[in-house]
C-alpha cells in the first residue's frame, strides 16, 4: 500500500507515497487513508496526527486516470459514508496537521483544509486545478476553504482555479506556518509535539467548541462552550494546572508546555 503510518511517541504521521501519480488518490488509497485516520482516532495514546505526502508533493487530488476508466478504481462518490478522498467527512476529536510540500491541489487542497493546521513550504502550490477538468469539489472544499480564507478569497480560488503559492497562502490564512523547502514535515512534527504536550482534555474541548460553533447561534454556541469546558474543570485537569502555576510554573511570562509523556511508545516506528 502507498499509504503508510509512522509513529513517534504520541505523534502519528500518515504518509501518501504514490510518486508515479504525484500522490493522487484513487478508491483504494482513499479507503486506506480513511482507515489510517480511524486507527488514529481510536488509539488512546495518539494525540496529534500529521498528514504528509512523500517525494516533495502533498497530493495532486483524485487520480483522474482511475476516474476516466470503468475498472472500479475510481474514487467512490456517494452521499453517505467516507468522502471520495477518504477522511474528509470525518469529525475527529484530536487535531491533524497538514505538512504541505509541492502541490496540494484539487482533492489535495480539500485534504489540506480538512486538517486543523497547515505547515507549508515556500514553494508549495495550492489550487482548485480540477476546475479545468469539470471535476467538482465534493470533499469539503467549498465549505472549509471559505471558512478559512473568507468568502471573497475562496471564490477567487474556486472560480479561477489559479495557483496560490506559499507566500500568498500565508497572507490569506490558508497557511498557518510558512517554512523553507524541505522542512514541512519536520516543522509539523515540532508543532505536533508542542500540541501533544498540553493538557489534552482542555485542548480537545476548546478545539471541539471552535468547530461546533459554526452552525450555532451565539447563545447556543456559548452554552456548548460552557458544557465542554465544565467537563474539563470537573475532570481535575484545571486544578492540576492551577497547582503547577501556584508552584511557580509560567511565572514572568515564561511559556513552555509540560514535558511530553512518551508512555513507552516506540520512536520513528513504521507501522505498516
Amino acid at each position: 500500500m502507498a499509504i503508510r503510518t509512522e509513529r513517534d511517541g504520541e505523534i502519528v504521521t500518515i504518509v501518501i507515497d504514490r510518486p508515479e501519480r504525484r500522490n493522487a488518490v484513487d478508491r483504494e488509497h482513499a479507503e486506506a487513508l480513511a482507515s489510517a485516520f480511524r486507527a488514529f482516532e481510536a488509539d488512546e495514546q495518539a494525540r496529534v496526527a500529521i498528514l504528509a505526502g512523500d517525494h516533495g508533493t502533498f497530493c495532486a487530488g483524485a487520480d483522474l486516470k482511475a476516474v476516466s476508466q470503468a475498472d472500479g478504481k475510481a474514487n467512490r462518490v456517494v452521499e453517505q459514508g467516507d468522502g471520495p478522498m477518504g477522511p474528509t467527512r470525518m469529525e475527529l476529536s484530536k487535531p491533524v496537521i497538514a505538512a504541505v510540500a509541492g502541490h496540494a491541489v484539487a482533492g489535495g487542497l480539500e485534504l489540506a483544509v480538512w486538517c486543523d493546521l497547515r505547515v507549508v513550504e515556500e514553494s508549495a502550490i495550492f489550487g482548485v486545478f480540477c476546475r479545468r477538468w469539470g471535476v467538482p469539489l465534493v470533499d469539503g472544499g467549498t465549505v472549509r476553504l471559505p471558512r478559512i480564507v473568507g468568502h471573497g478569497r475562496a471564490m477567487d480560488m474556486i472560480l479561477t482555479g489559479r495557483p496560490v503559492g506559499g507566500e500568498e497562502a500565508l497572507r490569506i490564512g490558508l497557511a498557518d506556518r510558512l517554512v523553507p523547502d524541505g522542512m514541512a514535515r519536520s516543522s509539523a512534527e515540532t508543532l505536533a509535539r508542542e500540541i501533544a504536550a498540553f493538557p489534552q482534555r482542555c485542548m480537545r474541548a476548546d478545539r471541539a467548541s471552535a468547530i461546533q460553533q459554526w452552525d450555532r447561534a451565539i447563545p447556543e454556541a456559548l452554552l456548548g462552550e460552557y458544557q465542554l469546558g465544565i467537563e474539563v474543570v470537573r475532570s481535575g485537569e484545571t486544578r492540576e494546572g492551577a497547582t503547577r502555576f501556584r508552584q511557580g510554573a509560567g511565572r514572568h511570562g515564561h511559556f513552555e508546555p509540560p514535558a511530553v509523556s512518551r508512555g513507552g511508545l516506540p520512536r520513528k516506528e513504521n507501522l505498516e
